[in-house]
């Protein structure tokens, strides 16, 4: 008998589905982010309280699955109290410009390949649209958020939720350059900015010739391109406010920050927001970095591991890791003063990111266009990363904080060490006294 191989399911690509099939998937995104970030609070809860040998939500529902729930319709019930003094038009709407774009960024996110719709005979791919820059179109929808910070914090008419709206703009910026410099090196290797294409291209292997013995490697960017996923890891915990990094919060020293004022509903959908992002930058740290819907190894040793449903099994297991990499952050880490954060984003993370895309297109460019050994730029290049990552290790001049002594017959110059200070106080009673001790 003659085994003929099964054919592929017929792909129109995404733009043409019928206006049902566009509702469906519409529907169930919405739905599907919702539920999850209410398991994502859930669970959050539990491995932190388990992290600090405690119980934690246990009561509604089976393992406290409810207790999420119960949390959401508390605050919807909840009396919206709106303080004295607001723009009132600017504090509404700033909740829902925070919420919206949450949404909207997962449109362009592959759950999988084209697969058929249960009892129907209607093929569609596991996205709801896709475009050549799909992943400009993430940064710039996830961007607009940042707005609705702002404008929830100075429409608010307090003094608190000011200082949190201005702490998160600077924050958003930084960071949000540091992480747009840490893709370019995945457009250079992949050819495109859509992310299905990208997701493709991570799907074959590489192998690299070091000393005569071919290395296998993945073809996930995270390993390939390392420094490039570290960079974008650290950006995307600072991009979403979280622990370490939750400063335009911080309830210790701005009570709740640009959350200060809201309650009810309105308080519910900044949360909401926030949920959403971690799990659309995680979203993306999967389709960028670690092959997307395709199934780890060994698991893509199974020639149906990439087919049907099961590629939705494998995606979601790499987003709900980093989520869990977001909760272990926040149980673990401290938080950071806020100048020790700008100056990682600006000093640290953003010149070596511009480093690493020289670096990556130099050697691109040197083995397309010579027959020089891609292999000897390669070990140079991590020889050279290695080296810089030493030298940040290296313990610093220690300053000298001494106080600087005013000499006999000068004036005292306020402004020498570039900020006004006054002159040093001499007590000479308790001198002449503390030497007339020490004679008698």
């Amino acid at each position: 008998m003659i085994m003929t191989p099964l054919a592929a399911p017929p792909d129109a690509g995404v733009g043409h589905d019928p206006w049902w099939v566009i509702g469906l998937k519409v529907l169930i995104i919405f739905v599907l982010l919702v539920v999850l970030t209410l398991f994502n609070i859930w669970w959050e809860r539990r491995v932190v309280a388990r992290m600090q040998h405690r119980v934690g939500p246990n009561v509604h529902g089976p393992f406290g699955l409810l207790q999420s729930l119960a949390d959401g319709v508390k605050l919807m019930l909840k009396e919206d109290l709106m303080p004295k003094g607001v723009d009132r038009f600017v504090y509404v709407l700033a909740p829902v410009i925070v919420a919206v774009p949450a949404f909207l960024t997962f449109a362009v996110i592959p759950f999988g390949p084209t697969v058929k719709i249960p009892f129907t005979e209607t093929y569609t791919r596991l996205q709801l649209t896709d475009l050549p820059v799909s992943v400009l179109y993430v940064m710039a929808i996830a961007s607009i958020g940042i707005y609705g910070i702002v404008l929830g914090g100075w429409s608010s008419n307090s003094t608190y939720s000011l200082l949190g709206g201005l702490r998160s703009s600077a924050q958003m910026i930084s960071y949000e350059v540091g992480m747009g410099l840490a893709l370019v090196t995945v457009f250079l290797f992949a050819g495109s900015m859509s992310t299905s294409e990208i997701v493709a291209a991570q799907s074959t292997h590489q192998t690299v010739n070091l000393f005569g013995v071919d290395i296998p490697i993945p073809g996930w960017y995270a390993f390939l391109l390392f420094p490039s996923f570290v960079i974008y890891v650290v950006s995307m915990i600072g991009e979403t406010n979280r622990a370490p990094f939750d400063l335009p919060e911080a309830e210790g020293e701005l009570v709740a920050g640009f959350l200060t004022e809201y309650s009810s509903i309105k308080y519910a959908m900044f949360f909401l927001a926030e949920y959403i992002n971690m799990a659309t930058v995680s979203a993306l740290a999967t389709t960028l970095f670690l092959g997307g819907w395709q199934a780890p190894w060994p698991i893509s040793l199974w020639d149906g591991a990439n087919s049907g449903y099961w590629p939705v099994l494998w995606f979601f297991g790499k987003l709900m890791a980093f989520i869990f990499f977001y909760i272990w952050l926040r149980g673990t880490l401290p938080r950071l003063r806020y100048d020790q954060f700008m100056k990682l984003g600006w000093k640290i993370l953003i010149p070596v990111s511009l480093g690493w895309i020289l670096l990556v297109a130099t050697v691109r460019a040197v083995g397309r266009e010579t027959t020089f050994s891609r292999t000897t730029l390669l070990v140079a290049a991590g020889v050279v990363v290695v080296l810089a990552l030493l030298s940040m290790l290296l313990p610093g001049k220690p300053k000298d904080d001494k106080t600087p002594e005013v000499a006999d017959g000068k004036d005292f110059d306020a402004f020498a060490g570039g900020f006004p200070v006054p002159p040093p106080i001499v007590d000479t009673q308790t001198d002449s006294r503390s030497k007339e001790g020490s004679r008698g």
